[in-house]
């Protein structure tokens, strides 16, 4: 991961006169992983002297990334290049993202947020203005800055000492909020106790099939009928690229009500709010699927719920661009409160103790979400969770003396655009992380 600290503008590539590079020019030009090289030319895209063909995306971009764009991604292009000529102002890099800010003739600035696949291709390209998060100083300034009319929240700081849990900071807190992939935690706790009972190994397999193929995140739905995949493999995309397929074939393989007792093993304060547990596709198709199905489920008991979801067993008829109004008010979500979340990171960092092949660490600490000081947090657990009008992000840091530490942020609205894409919420995260709050006494 690469980080720089903001810079004076350079001179962009199609500009009058060319100047010695900045040091976010060297930080992006020097991020030799994927993502770095994936960035560099997306960053091209915007700053060449020219408009890119359309030919320019073959070997680039994964296949549905063109059909992303309305009216095509090069109409979109044109329209993002207009701010330009372009400095780069900063550069930061994490696993399979990577956001540049970029400075316009106008002196705003943007950020190009860049995503790739597992193997490189990018899945998407955002460029919307910078978000600017105000500097965290205390409590009493984040819920300042939290604080939006309209949106639901809820925040949880806490160190966890041995046989305590000393807050730090709450609002709201043990509320049950709408958390979308964060359920994901749960399938991981199924899985492990499961490899911990000899009910399966990390190198037995699970097969794509179309009644098991959901809609993105991740690339696994991309993959044919019949591949097969290791649980290693899987569980990792299913955490660190948030992969909804992966989740659903590992639920699948585990059974409903193995990850149903992970629920409550896990400390959830009240598991009949995730029964029955929703695989992710399911919840597309009931959510934004036949309006009959949607009337059904809030109308049901958990038993009544349950005969609902053989009807589901066949491939979805959602699609992305079906994904609008929001559900969660509905019973249609995983809700958890930041307790909740607290207790299953908690359990999973026990796992990850207790397995001695690494193979749990490897998978939790493969994408830590932000851009982390591993001098001090040197072992980090991230999960996102999203949905329309549902944002939420958790970390639990762990510091040289082995001491944990969870930050947990959540946010529900009405409205899809008054949270935005997430991005807000997740710099907010990384401002109290920054800021020693997480480490002060109290």
């Amino acid at each position: 991961m690469i980080e720089v600290p903001e810079s004076a503008p350079s001179a962009s590539s199609d500009g009058p006169a060319a100047s010695a590079p900045s040091a976010a020019d060297e930080a992006l030009a020097a991020d030799g992983s994927l993502v770095g090289d994936a960035s560099r030319w997306a960053v091209g895209l915007l700053t060449a002297a020219g408009l890119a063909s359309d030919a320019c995306m073959n070997g680039r971009v994964v296949s549905v990334f063109p059909g992303r764009y309305l009216g095509g991604f090069s109409a979109t292009l044109r329209e993002w290049r207009t701010k330009g000529p372009f400095t780069v102002r900063s550069y930061r890099s994490v696993a399979h993202k990577s956001w540049t800010d970029l400075a316009g003739a106008d002196g705003a600035c943007h950020t190009l947020a860049v995503t790739i696949d597992s193997n490189g291709l990018v899945r998407g390209l955002n460029f919307q203005p910078e978000i600017v998060v105000p500097e965290v100083r205390d409590w009493d300034q984040l819920e300042d800055v939290v604080r939006i009319p309209g949106v639901a929240h809820s925040v949880l700081a806490a160190r966890l000492e041995p046989g305590r849990t000393v807050v730090l900071h709450e609002t709201d807190a043990d509320r049950p909020m709408p958390a979308g992939s964060s359920y994901k935690l749960y399938v991981m706790r199924a899985l492990v106790r499961a490899v911990e009972n000899g009910e399966l190994s990390w190198d037995d397999e699970v097969t794509v099939r179309p009644d098991l193929r959901s809609l993105p995140t991740g690339d696994m739905q991309e993959l044919p009928d019949g591949t097969r995949v290791t649980v290693r493999e899987t569980a990792y995309k299913m955490i660190a690229f948030s992969d909804n397929t992966g989740a659903d074939l590992i639920a699948e393989r585990l059974g409903r009500a193995a990850v149903e007792r992970a629920v409550a093993d896990s400390g959830h304060h009240d598991p009949a709010l995730l029964r029955p547990f929703l695989y992710s596709r399911e919840l597309f198709e009931i959510g934004w699927g036949a309006p009959e199905l949607r009337a059904a489920w809030t109308e049901r008991d958990e038993a009544g719920r349950r005969e609902l979801l053989p009807r589901l067993a066949r491939p979805l008829t959602v699609s992305i661009g079906d994904l609008g109004e929001t559900v969660h008010q509905l019973g249609l979500d995983w809700h958890m409160s930041a307790y909740d979340v607290l207790e299953v990171l908690r359990g999973l960092a026990d796992d990850g103790e207790r397995d001695t092949t690494g193979t749990v660490e490897d998978i939790l600490t493969a994408y830590p979400g932000l851009v982390i000081d591993r001098e001090k947090w040197p072992r980090v657990f991230f999960k996102a969770g999203s949905c329309p009008g549902v944002m939420m992000f958790c970390w639990l840091l762990e510091n040289r003396a082995g001491v944990r530490h969870v930050l947990v942020l959540q946010q529900a609205a009405d409205e899809q655009k008054l949270i935005g894409d997430g991005q807000f919420l997740r710099w907010l995260g990384g401002r109290v992380v920054e800021s020693g709050l997480l480490e002060a006494a109290r």
